[in-house]
């Protein structure tokens, strides 16, 4: 196997992920280089993973000859500058979700990336999840019939803070962009009409910056499906992560993982082991088959398995919710 020799823009809690992930992935990547503005430990973490070029500018690395791949970690806001640096570079690029906040932007990125003919991979990280892959693989197999009814439901631990949700885009852009993309690949069938409601029930500092941390939105599919999307920023008992597809010949659907499979049962009652609450944790292994899925993309000179395209066809979505909420009624999707 050829390594693919990879640089990491962004050291935040998902960008320290991703790094030690590629790090212990030795059979298909180098990583060569590091880069983040704000990270008073970046020599620390270059040393621990024994990195040898690491800056606080992102275009230096994206420049270095010796780096044939970025990640890009980094902050919403600066995602499609740098993937339209790292295209014309002529670097494969895999970036975390979304692209940018502004249709327009997100358009402008992937034009570039085709002009240059690199590959992009976007880290919708749960279609590589074991059970959401499941659920995709019996829809496809045509057991379940015509797929009828999508149910989504997503609810994070805790809310980050406040500093994240200022640039991060909003609930709809920064959590429930999973779930559109989820909606999508589950149902098989472009969204075409949404419908949200949300308020800010857990934070109201949330609310004060022009947020939500709590919403449900209703969509309509192309296919005649309808969908239900539920997003809660604070579960107090885990990451609450579960779906199901419920169709014409029958229903699939996935609880949530735990800790242990083990049900206790005394006369007193049931108890069964906790869901985990670090992302990291819910999403370890999907976290590291994306990179794997990756790093093939590129050894065989495939099509990434998370497009562009979909990660603008998410975007439009979270668009389309923000406008219903702010209008109080559905919204027909624009694509």
């Amino acid at each position: 196997m050829v390594k693919i020799r990879i640089g990491v823009i962004g050291l935040g809690r998902i960008g320290k992920m991703h790094l030690e992930n590629l790090a212990n992935l030795r059979e298909c990547y180098e990583v060569k280089g590091i880069a983040a503005p704000r990270t008073p430990n970046i020599a620390e973490l270059a040393e621990k993973y024994d990195v040898s070029f690491y800056t606080r500018d992102a275009q230096e690395l994206i420049i270095n000859d010796e780096i044939d791949a970025v990640l890009i970690a980094s902050s919403t806001n600066t995602h499609a500058e740098l993937i339209e640096a790292a295209a014309k570079a002529g670097k494969n690029i895999f970036c975390e979700k979304p692209v940018a906040e502004e249709i327009n932007d997100i358009k402008h990125a992937l034009q570039v990336v085709k002009d240059n003919q690199v590959k992009l991979q976007i880290g919708f990280d749960r279609r590589f999840d074991h059970n959401f892959r499941t659920i995709y693989d019996y829809v496809q197999s045509g057991k379940i019939g015509d797929p009828q009814i999508i149910r989504i439901s997503s609810r994070d631990p805790e809310p980050p803070s406040i500093d994240y949700i200022k640039v991060s885009g909003g609930l709809f852009n920064d959590m429930m962009i999973h779930d559109f993309d989820m909606a999508r690949y589950l149902s098989q069938s472009e969204v075409t009409e949404v419908y949200a409601i949300g308020d800010s029930l857990i934070d109201p500092e949330i609310g004060k910056v022009g947020d939500i941390d709590t919403a449900i939105v209703t969509l309509k599919f192309e296919n005649g499906a309808i969908g239900e999307i539920d997003n809660s920023r604070k579960a107090v008992y885990g990451h609450d992560q579960r779906a199901e597809v419920f169709g014409s010949k029958g229903k699939v659907e996935t609880d949530n993982d735990r800790n242990s499979n083990i049900d206790f049962e005394t006369d007193d009652g049931g108890h069964h082991d906790k869901i985990p609450k670090p992302f990291q944790v819910r999403y370890a292994q999907a976290y590291i088959d994306e990179l794997k899925e990756f790093y093939n993309s590129i050894e065989k000179d495939e099509s990434v398995r998370v497009s562009g395209t979909d990660a603008l066809r998410a975007a439009q979505l979270a668009q389309a919710a923000q406008k219903s909420l702010a209008a109080g009624k559905p919204v027909k999707v624009e694509y």
